[in-house]
Formats: C-alpha cells, sequence, structure tokens
C-alpha cells in the first residue's frame, strides 16, 4: 500500500508570530512551512527607527523555546531583536521559505478540506491549514488630506525615519502620536532638529513605562481580562499619580477610558522622552493637520505653517483584502473577524495572529497565540487525499438475438 504524505501547514510572514506558530507546530510533528516575500526573517523590524526599544520587558517577550538573552537588557533593542529572530529560527531549525510572496489564499475544490495559495512566480501551494501572520503593521497608511498629491513640501512615512541625522537644524513636523509619533518627536528633539512641532487630533493616554520598577505591562497583564468600564475607572485613578497632566501644553487628558480606547484600536503611548521634550519647550503640540496647500499646512483651527519636514506617523493598513478579502473573514475595518486559535466557520483551517497590539504586550500575546493554534492543528486530523480513481473498464456484450415470437393460439 502506497501512502501520501500529507501536505504541510502554511505560516504566511517571517516575523515574531509566523516563527512562534512554526516552532510550536514542529514541537508537536506538525511540518510548517513559513514563505516569507523579502529576504531574511524579521522584515518589519529591521525597518524600524534606530532607537526603537520594546515597550515590553525582556522576560515577557521571548517566543517558544527560546529565552531573549539577558545581556540585551531589560527593554530589548530593534537591532538585539532581529538577532533574536535569526537565532530563534536556526535554532528550532525552521522552513524558512524567502522571496515567496502569496497573492491570494483559496479553498481547494476537491472536497478534502485543504487550502490553495497562489505565490510568486505562479506557484500554487496546497496546504492542510493556513497561519496568516502578516503583521499588524503591514502598509504604510497616509491619511487623504485635501492637496496631498499636489503638496510641494517634504512629506514622508514614519516607517522611512530611522534617525534625526537628516534633520538637524530643521524644522519638523510629526504628524500623530501613537507611541511611533511621540517616540520619533522625542527622538528628533533630543538629535538636534531646530523645531519640532507634533499635531494631535485625539489626546492619548500616556503612561510610564515603569513606576518605582513595575512594567506598565504587567498592569495590563493583571487587567487583561476585567470588565472594560473597570479597566476604564482603574486607568483613570491610576493616572492621577502615575500619569502627568500636560493640559497646560496643549494635551489634556483623554476623555475616552484606556481600555475603550484599547478596544478601538488605540493603543496608550509609553512615554520615552516625549513628556519631557514637551515640558522643557522642545517639542510643541499643534492641531490636528487638516489640508496641505502648496508648501503650507493647514492645521485644524485655521493655522498655517510650513515646515521643512513633514514625517507621518499615521499608522499601518492591515492590507489582508488582496489575500482573504473573498472569503468573508475580515471585519469593516480591514481585520480578522477571529483570530488565534479559532478559525472562521466557513474557513476552518484558516488561522490569523498578530492581529491586534493588547495591553498585555503584542510579543506575549504571539507566543500564547502559537502554542493555541499549534495545538489546535496537531489534534486536527488532516482531511486524507481523494485518490484519482479510473472506472473499470468493463467487457461490451453483445447483444443477443431476440427469441422468436411463438404463435398466439386464436
Amino acid at each position: 500500500m502506497v501512502t501520501t504524505p500529507q501536505e504541510p501547514v502554511y505560516v504566511i510572514g517571517a516575523g515574531p508570530g509566523g516563527l512562534a506558530v512554526a516552532s510550536t507546530l514542529r514541537a508537536r510533528g506538525v511540518r510548517a512551512v513559513v514563505l516569507e516575500k523579502s529576504g531574511a526573517v524579521g522584515t518589519s523590524w529591521r525597518g524600524h527607527y534606530d532607537r526603537l526599544r520594546l515597550h515590553t520587558t525582556r522576560r515577557l517577550s521571548g517566543l517558544p523555546g527560546l529565552r531573549i538573552p539577558r545581556s540585551y537588557g531589560r527593554w530589548v533593542a530593534r537591532a538585539d531583536l532581529v538577532r533574536y529572530l535569526e537565532a530563534y529560527a536556526e535554532k528550532h531549525e525552521l522552513d524558512v521559505v524567502t522571496g515567496v510572496e502569496v497573492h491570494r489564499i483559496e479553498r481547494a475544490e476537491d472536497g478534502t478540506g485543504t487550502w490553495v495559495l497562489h505565490a510568486t512566480g505562479g506557484r500554487r501551494l496546497t496546504g492542510r491549514a493556513v497561519v496568516v501572520a502578516t503583521g499588524f503593521n503591514h502598509t504604510p497608511s497616509v491619511p487623504a488630506w485635501p492637496g496631498l498629491d499636489t503638496y510641494e513640501g517634504e512629506l514622508t512615512h514614519a516607517r522611512e525615519y530611522r534617525n534625526p541625522e537628516p534633520y538637524a537644524g530643521r524644522d519638523v513636523l510629526v504628524v500623530g502620536i501613537g507611541n511611533t509619533g511621540a517616540e520619533i518627536a522625542a527622538d528628533l528633539a533630543e538629535g538636534g532638529a531646530g523645531r519640532v512641532r507634533i499635531a494631535v487630533r485625539t489626546a492619548p493616554h500616556i503612561l510610564r513605562r515603569t513606576t518605582a520598577g513595575w512594567p506598565a505591562q504587567r498592569s495590563g497583564i493583571l487587567v487583561r481580562r476585567l470588565p472594560v468600564p473597570l479597566v476604564d475607572l482603574l486607568g483613570r485613578a491610576l493616572a492621577r499619580f502615575a500619569s502627568p497632566d500636560l493640559t497646560a501644553y496643549g494635551l489634556p487628558r483623554p476623555d475616552t477610558g484606556l481600555a475603550t480606547r484599547a478596544r478601538q484600536g488605540a493603543i496608550a503611548v509609553q512615554d520615552v522622552g516625549l513628556v519631557a521634550a514637551i515640558r522643557a519647550g522642545k517639542v510643541e503640540v499643534v492641531p490636528a493637520v487638516e489640508a496641505l496647500e502648496g508648501r503650507e499646512v493647514v492645521l485644524a483651527d485655521g493655522t498655517r505653517i510650513t515646515p521643512d519636514a513633514v514625517i507621518a506617523a499615521t499608522g499601518y493598513r492591515r492590507a489582508l483584502e488582496p489575500l482573504v478579502g473573498h472569503l468573508d473573514v475580515l471585519d469593516p475595518r480591514g481585520r480578522p473577524t477571529v483570530r488565534g486559535a479559532r478559525s472562521p466557520r466557513h474557513a476552518q483551517g484558516l488561522y490569523f495572529t498578530g492581529f491586534t497590539n493588547p495591553l498585555s504586550g503584542m510579543l506575549r500575546e504571539l507566543s500564547r497565540d502559537a502554542e493555541r493554534i499549534a495545538r489546535r492543528i496537531a489534534r486536527t486530523r488532516p482531511a486524507p487525499k481523494r485518490p484519482e480513481t479510473k472506472r473499470p473498464e468493463t467487457k461490451r456484450r453483445e447483444a443477443k438475438p431476440p427469441a422468436p415470437k411463438q404463435a398466439v393460439p386464436e
């Protein structure tokens, strides 16, 4: 009897989430192939700005099966995290195929429940399950400001920012006050920019990374399963003594609660220098950008400014529509309707990881997701391939001559 090997599980994306899933699947004896469109693991982390460090602690940021080295310190630097991801893939002997981009995922039509991936070079790959781990910060997004296409000034997305050196002595406007915008503004102020302004549409929650040695991430872990109204209430109480009041500098405390904002997709800002820069007058808070005209930037209060450079720290899109948009598995914001170890009812065997930014820390939750996904896939028996069968040839019978009719008595 000849047995046909089962198709592998395909993991799309060789970032932390994809590598963690592949490792946990391999530990359970499931073959996993990681498909990465770039030339190396951890591509998005390679492209972030130089001063970036994890906002989560080293102890709570390691992936399953390998701790982050103690020598990297409590707050791991971007470059060290890239080295860690390289070591992780090597230690677990992961099957990572680079230079392959998956364009579309479809259910196989043969009734086996397998998935077909259409990839670079006309490849057509068949897998028993698919894990999409293409990342929360996938495609840079810039608002469709009036005048964007004809703006004559220098405009770049935060994805292209590396360090303050090119902006020395220049007037820079940072648009957006998420963690990225806040840190870039502080970096510019400390790195010699002539003037730094940060445009804010909605005031964020600003937290200290640690309070008396206690990291904000641990608080996020403790409250992650509490009701949202209760976490909002606790957050307001905590803010009175642990968060700065910057109302006098044009940045009032937010009206919406901490957990409510997180549910809406706006994670709290962890302060790594912005508060001190604002208080020292090195970073000015200005209203949101409304339009671009010629070389001018029009703000929400009608003010017109002419910065030398604009850096749009305006977030990213998940960009999942071309890949799975036709499968009815995305919500109106383009995010998976279910994540982690759950598959959509009509798309069993399709999993998503890394598409949330929880208070408890993304890397920690990626690791937990990976264990759950691997456990679910390992205990789900793959449907056997349907062998191609040919109908047996049948000998054609010669027709017998009809029996002679008997005379019917009158």
